[in-house]
């Protein structure tokens, strides 16, 4: 039952955002044509409507000037993205998948390791800043080691979750793979202070991925992106400074201002001979020893 409200204040906040003002009768209009059911009684609407507000803090309107439209007030939050526009759009996809098992063999999905239940543990401790201890081995390393740690913030990367965390032994922001967590324990007690200068979107603004809060300077990063490929960037950036200054028949060429690191290397090398990196030099000189060493392994002299 709970589920299917979720569900239900999912639909409500979906509806009022797309139409941008909508008035209740039309909102009842499409719940019909939806869902075959009975019209929602204006007493449900508003108890849906207040939920919706209070799970995604959202702020739902009324504007009675013109036949008592509704509407999102802070809408652009949800434009932002962020946890609030990640939560509608995965209840909104689960929704729109429940809704497809007559055709479910032919929906296929990415296989995500969950790490449900350290997720869990990690959350719980973000809410109180309490200490964890975890077993840890991470993809470079042979054995497994257990010490404390200081959980600021979650990331999800290419289908794999992270914890960035102080880390009391090395005194400085450490980033660790959920999948990598063989145990973990919540040091009931054991809290600490979030650093007020701390921001999780600052800390990851000027990389791409999940390599941040290194020492690599800021880079102008110019790329030569075939036409085919372009029609990909621009759907789904790189990163968030980048822009397109030039446009030709066969190629365009895109900017970014950001710290190259190493996931940042293998994202354009993923895209082959599509991209070129043009400046800088040494990013250039570095990915072109990439592919040199690449192309050894493969040269059959």
């Amino acid at each position: 039952m709970a589920k299917n409200l979720i569900n239900r204040y999912v639909w409500l906040v979906e509806t009022i955002y797309k139409a941008g003002r909508i008035t209740f009768e039309e909102i009842n209009q499409k719940w019909v044509e939806k869902f075959e059911e009975d019209p929602i009684p204006l007493r449900t609407f508003h108890k849906w409507r207040i939920a919706a507000e209070e799970m995604f803090n959202l702020v739902i309107e009324c504007e009675r000037k013109g036949g008592y439209h509704y509407y999102i007030e802070n809408a652009d939050e949800i434009k932002r993205g962020g946890l609030r526009n990640w939560l509608i759009n995965t209840i909104s996809v689960s929704n729109l998948l429940l809704d497809s098992q007559s055709i479910k063999d032919r929906i296929l999905l990415e296989d995500i390791p969950s790490g449900q239940n350290e997720l869990a543990v990690i959350i719980d401790a973000m809410k109180t800043d309490t200490q964890l201890r975890i077993t840890y081995q991470s993809y470079w390393k042979d054995e497994s080691h257990t010490f404390n740690v200081l959980p600021y913030c979650l990331k999800l990367f290419k289908q794999r979750w992270y914890m960035i965390a102080l880390s009391p032994y090395y005194d400085k922001i450490m980033i660790y793979a959920i999948d990598r967590i063989f145990h973990i324990w919540k040091l009931d007690g054991q809290t600490f202070k979030m650093p007020e200068n701390f921001d999780p979107e600052t800390f990851f603004y000027n990389y791409y991925g999940i390599i941040a809060g290194t020492k690599r300077n800021i880079e102008y990063v110019k790329l030569k992106v075939s036409a085919g490929q372009a029609n990909y960037l621009r759907s789904l950036p790189l990163h968030n400074s980048q822009e397109e200054i030039d446009r030709e028949g066969e190629f365009s060429i895109f900017t970014l201002h950001l710290c190259p690191e190493f996931d940042f290397y293998q994202e354009l090398l993923s895209k082959g001979e599509d991209v070129e990196v043009l400046e800088p030099i040494w990013l250039r000189k570095e990915i072109a020893g990439i592919i040199k060493r690449m192309w050894n392994k493969y040269d059959p002299n």
